[in-house]
């Protein structure tokens, strides 16, 4: 479908982006907002909706507080681009992955509607843009997020050669995706000291991960990931042979690593409540 292109003054094309969380700026309340970064402030977004067609699904880390935090960026292709930022264990995450894990054919529109609930809380309800019907699944403490991330990932790479009459936009990345990078995504998620990391990185005489070989960057992967598990597994060769079948086999396989290591920790973690 070709669209029309309109010519003249117009904003650059990049993402707009809505951040979740239930506030009040100048007596007025929200549930997500925008953000000016050269005035360093909130910009409430009235409207608690937002239609459009489901165009990507990762896993984001950006650093606040002078802490790194892993995000879930929702990206939504409508009149605009838009990428609705959450962290990916927050309510509004969760309540919106549960519904979205139950559709099929990303093709068709959607309406992803915040809601505020208890203790400045945000829910997210899903519905089918053209029936206006209520997408919803039921909450159990058993759910698999990472795999409910990888499996929408998945379906949403299969409907990327299929044109919806909204187009869709091309992402811009917000960083190169380089080594370094993976190595900092995984470290934040297994909240793995710096400290450590940078002192591994000396006896290797480099200062950063990409001047290293493949195989000791997934050295230092694997060591980080095996330092988390230590205390999860009742004897150690378990967190290692786990790894081995969850992680590293599965990557190989094509999964994506960073949600493959957060099911590999939920797995453990689960196993040591006594949860399965």
């Amino acid at each position: 479908m070709v669209t029309e292109i309109k010519l003249g003054l117009c904003n650059p094309p990049e993402p707009i982006y809505l951040f979740v969380n239930q506030g009040e700026v100048d007596g007025e309340s929200f549930v997500w907002y925008k953000f000016n970064i050269s005035q360093d402030k909130k910009i409430p977004v009235t409207q608690r909706a937002l239609t459009g067609y489901l165009s990507e699904l990762r896993l984001t880390t950006k650093e606040f507080k002078g802490k790194d935090n892993l995000k879930l960026d929702i990206v939504v292709s409508a009149d605009e681009l838009y990428v609705i930022r959450t962290g990916v264990e927050t309510n509004f995450a969760k309540s919106f992955l549960l519904a979205a894990s139950l559709i099929q054919d990303f093709s068709k529109p959607l309406i992803i509607v915040a809601n505020a609930g208890d203790e400045n809380t945000v829910f997210c309800n899903l519905y089918d843009a053209t029936t206006k019907t209520k997408i919803y699944r039921e909450w159990s403490r058993d759910l698999d997020w990472a795999t409910i991330i990888r499996d929408i990932q998945i379906l949403l790479a299969g409907n990327s050669s299929t044109t919806p009459s909204t187009p869709k936009l091309s992402v811009v990345p917000q960083s190169v995706h380089t080594l370094d990078l993976r190595v900092k995504n995984i470290r934040t998620l297994l909240d793995y000291p710096l400290d450590l990391v940078k002192e591994w990185l000396q006896f290797q005489d480099v200062d950063r991960p990409s001047l290293l070989h493949i195989t000791k960057i997934n050295e230092l992967v694997k060591t980080m990931c095996l330092a988390w598990a230590a205390d999860k597994c009742e004897y150690p060769n378990h967190a290692e042979s786990s790894y081995q079948n969850q992680v590293i086999d599965a990557v190989a396989s094509g999964a994506d690593e960073l949600t493959a290591i957060n099911g590999w920790m939920q797995q453990l973690q689960a196993v040591k409540t006594g949860a399965v």
